[in-house]
């Protein structure tokens, strides 16, 4: 169960500790996290993630990721090469099979819901 202590604070939320970001695209962007809830079937998660400045990689052929966005702004670019810009109070969904690398313009933090079944 959630604990609705803690939504109610989503964007003060401590993280813990920013760790290197594995797909980052250049050295020294960083990233935090926290779950909120998985379903005991594994195969949805709730959380929330905080990203520093930088470009990574995004790979979703395995999962379908719901996103709304705190604080922050970001660039996605597609692999066809088309691109959106998003920041805070704004949502996105990505497909399962959604690629594509993001470009974190300000340090941004979102709640994300994936569903990898």
């Amino acid at each position: 169960m959630i604990d609705i202590s803690v939504t109610l604070a989503l964007a003060g939320l401590d993280l813990g500790e920013f760790a290197d970001k594995p797909t980052a695209l250049a050295d020294g962007q960083q990233e935090a996290s926290t779950p909120l809830w998985t379903s005991p079937d594994g195969k949805v998660s709730i959380g929330i993630w905080e990203c520093t400045p930088g470009r990574f990689t995004a790979d979703r052929s395995k999962s379908t990721e719901f996103c709304y966005f705190l604080a922050g702004r970001i660039r996605m670019t597609r692999t066809d090469g088309s691109t959106e810009d998003l920041g805070t109070g704004d949502s996105l969904l990505l497909e399962r099979g959604w690629t594509g690398t993001w470009e974190i313009l300000e340090q941004t933090r979102k709640i994300y819901v994936i569903y990898g079944g």
